[in-house]
């Protein structure tokens, strides 16, 4: 099966880095408050999450997504293995300490983003949250058990702040999903608000849609807000990019209702230098 066609530098760890955290960028800011021998680890994985979030989503052709997602499972297994070919594996495996001990997640995260070949819709909360702790949550423990005092213990309390991180996303880029066909809201709760799939699509706003979508910002305010609060007191020193992420998260929430929820013709976003700041504050607080 043919490898996705990706150009393949000396440096992984810079492949990485452009792939996965670009100046200017959420996740730029929050790898940043990591400890600096873990940064390129961390910023490794994010690669990863990339690649496959591109593989499945930025693919018109299912057929073709099916093909290079077929890929990265034989990839991912090869890495576990320790016989990686791909930049952004070569740079896991370089700096993951353990990388057979991640196969776990590594099936887990393929296996999420395979959930959006199979459908474009979800019935309701309880379907949706199998997508989001597979994407989301498992993704989300990784990055903790990177810096975590207590790796073992990580995925009890990261996956929550997982789950939130994506709650908050599918608020942000509802209309650049949409435009693709996916809308990630349970169709229950649209009806429930008397919104349907065509007037997100279609980008019509109204009384209904801000409802709606306030519901959801508050969803994913309160599961970061009592993830948050989930973190042990002993490894909030750990996880400075985590704690970053859901800051820079809450705040964009913010900003999203101040704007109205007007996300279907738009991606509303901090700028830079907020992030910046939100970033360093957040993973300074005690």
């Amino acid at each position: 099966m043919p490898q996705p066609t990706t150009p393949v530098p000396q440096n992984f760890d810079e492949y990485c880095a452009q792939k996965a955290a670009p100046a200017g960028s959420s996740a730029y800011y929050a790898l940043r408050q990591a400890p600096m021998a873990r940064q390129p680890y961390l910023t490794a994985l994010f690669a990863l999450r990339r690649e496959l979030e591109e593989t499945v989503k930025d693919t018109s052709d299912p057929t073709i997504g099916r093909t290079k997602l077929a890929w990265w499972q034989k990839e991912t297994a090869a890495l576990a293995a320790g016989q990686p070919t791909h930049p952004v594996s070569h740079a896991l495996a370089a700096h993951c300490g353990d990388i057979e001990a991640e196969a776990p997640m590594l099936r887990t995260l393929v296996a999420g983003f395979e959930m959006d070949l199979d459908q474009a819709r979800y019935l309701d909360f309880a379907n949706l949250t199998r997508y989001i702790e597979r994407v989301g949550g498992a993704f989300a423990g990784a990055i903790a058990r990177a810096t975590a005092r207590e790796p073992r213990h990580a995925d009890a309390w990261a996956g929550a702040l997982g789950n939130g991180l994506m709650l908050a996303q599918f608020v942000q880029d509802l209309g650049n999903d949409a435009r693709y066909g996916r809308i990630y809201l349970p169709i229950d709760e649209l009806q429930r608000y008397g919104v349907t799939a065509a007037e997100i699509i279609n980008r019509k706003y109204g009384s209904a849609f801000s409802e709606l979508m306030r519901f959801q910002t508050n969803r994913a305010r309160e599961t970061l807000q009592a993830a948050q609060a989930g973190i042990p007191a002993t490894e909030r020193a750990t996880q400075r990019t985590l704690r970053a992420q859901t800051a820079m998260a809450l705040a964009l929430l913010d900003e999203i209702e101040r704007d109205n929820f007007q996300v279907l013709h738009q991606r509303i976003a901090l700028t830079p230098i907020r992030k910046l700041w939100i970033a360093w504050r957040a993973a300074r607080k005690r």
